[in-house]
C-alpha cells in the first residue's frame, strides 16, 4: 500500500466541489485555557455527513469507475464513515448496503436509515462487523467502501492536514482521534512531507488501544478485548498497510478513559456550543485531562473531527 502528498493534492482538487472548507477556530475566551500554547480547534463536525470521513468516502467514489457501482456500495463502520458513504452514494444515485456495530450512537443509526440506507447491525465492534460487510460485498458484487485501509480513502482524510497548514503553516503539532487508523495516517503522510517538525499526537481509549500496543509491539496487534464504548474507535486491528505508513509518522499516542471523552463533549456544548461525538471529542479530553502539554508560544491544533449528540444535555 503507498500513499504520497501527490494523492493527497489529487484528492483535494477532486473533492472540493462536494465538502467545505471547515472553520478553523482559536480556542479563546475559555472559562479556563486548555493549554498554555495557541489553541486552534479544527472543527470537521461541521462537514458534510458531520465529519471528517466525507473527504475519505467521496474521494474513494470518485475514484470508482461508474460500471463498479452497479451493484451499489457496501461497507462497515461505527457510524460516521457510514454517513459518509450513504452520502456519496446517494450523490451518485447508487444504493447503499451498510453493516454496523451494536454499539452505534442511536441517533447515527436512525439517521442512516433516514437516508435511504440498507441498514444490518450486527456485532459489537468493527472487525467484526466488517466480515458480515465483506462477505455482502463477496455476494451481491456491491462495491466495498473499507473506512481506513484504502489509499483512496486516506488520501481524501489527508487534505484536512493540507487545509489545515493553509492556516497554520507554523504548526508545531496536531491532536488527532484514531480509530483505524486511516485519518491519522493520511494527516500524517501530508504533514511530515510538508513540515516534518510537526508532532503528531495520536489519541485513543484505553478500552480500544490498538496503535498504542501495536508501536508497542513493532508490528500490528489484534486488541483482546474491546471494552470502549466510543463505536468509532472500537476498531481491534488496524490493517499492516496502514500501520506501516504511518508507525514512524506518529510521535506520541495518548490513552483515554470513555468518560473523560464523555466529558469533554459536554465541555464543548456548554463552552462553545459544539455539538461533538466523543471521537471527535478526544483531543479536547487529552488537553483537558493533561495527558499532553505544550509552551506558551506553540501553534496547536486539535481536531474536532465529528459531530453528535453525547455532550447535549437530554
Amino acid at each position: 500500500m503507498k500513499l504520497g502528498l501527490d494523492d493527497i493534492s489529487a484528492a483535494r482538487a477532486r473533492i472540493a466541489p462536494s465538502i467545505r472548507k471547515t472553520p478553523l477556530m482559536e480556542a479563546a475566551a475559555l472559562s479556563a485555557p486548555l493549554t498554555d500554547a495557541t489553541l486552534r480547534l479544527k472543527l470537521e463536525c461541521l462537514q458534510v455527513s458531520g465529519s471528517f470521513k466525507a473527504r475519505g468516502a467521496t474521494n474513494k467514489l470518485l475514484c470508482t469507475p461508474r460500471d463498479a457501482l452497479a451493484q451499489g456500495v457496501v461497507t462497515a463502520s461505527g457510524g460516521n464513515h457510514a454517513l459518509a458513504t450513504v452520502r456519496a452514494a446517494n450523490s451518485a444515485g447508487v444504493k447503499s448496503t451498510i453493516f454496523v456495530p451494536d454499539t452505534i450512537a442511536p441517533y447515527k443509526l436512525e439517521r442512516l436509515r433516514s437516508m435511504g440506507a440498507t441498514v444490518n447491525v450486527t456485532g459489537s465492534v468493527w472487525n467484526q462487523t466488517n466480515e458480515h460487510a465483506l462477505e455482502f460485498a463477496r455476494l451481491s458484487g456491491a462495491a466495498y467502501f473499507h473506512p481506513f485501509a484504502d489509499p483512496a480513502v486516506m488520501a481524501g482524510q489527508g487534505t484536512l492536514a493540507l487545509e489545515i497548514l493553509d492556516e497554520m503553516p507554523d504548526l508545531d503539532a496536531i491532536l488527532i482521534a484514531i480509530g483505524g487508523g486511516g485519518l491519522i495516517t493520511g494527516m500524517a503522510v501530508a504533514l511530515k512531507t510538508l513540515k516534518p517538525s510537526v508532532r503528531i499526537i495520536g489519541i485513543e481509549p484505553r478500552g480500544c488501544p490498538t496503535f498504542h500496543a501495536s508501536i508497542a509491539a513493532g508490528k500490528v496487534v489484534t486488541v483482546p478485548e474491546v471494552t470502549t464504548r466510543v463505536a468509532t474507535m472500537a476498531c481491534a486491528r488496524t490493517d499492516p498497510g496502514v500501520f506501516e505508513i504511518s508507525r514512524n509518522l506518529i510521535d506520541d499516542i495518548v490513552l483515554l478513559d470513555d468518560s473523560e471523552m464523555e466529558d469533554a463533549a459536554r465541555w464543548l456544548w456548554s463552552e462553545l456550543g459544539l455539538a461533538a461525538d466523543l471521537s471527535g471529542a478526544a483531543a479536547v479530553a487529552a488537553l483537558r485531562g493533561g495527558h499532553v502539554s505544550f509552551a506558551a508560544g506553540q501553534q496547536v491544533c486539535a481536531l474536532v473531527c465529528g459531530t453528535g449528540t453525547e455532550g447535549i444535555p437530554d
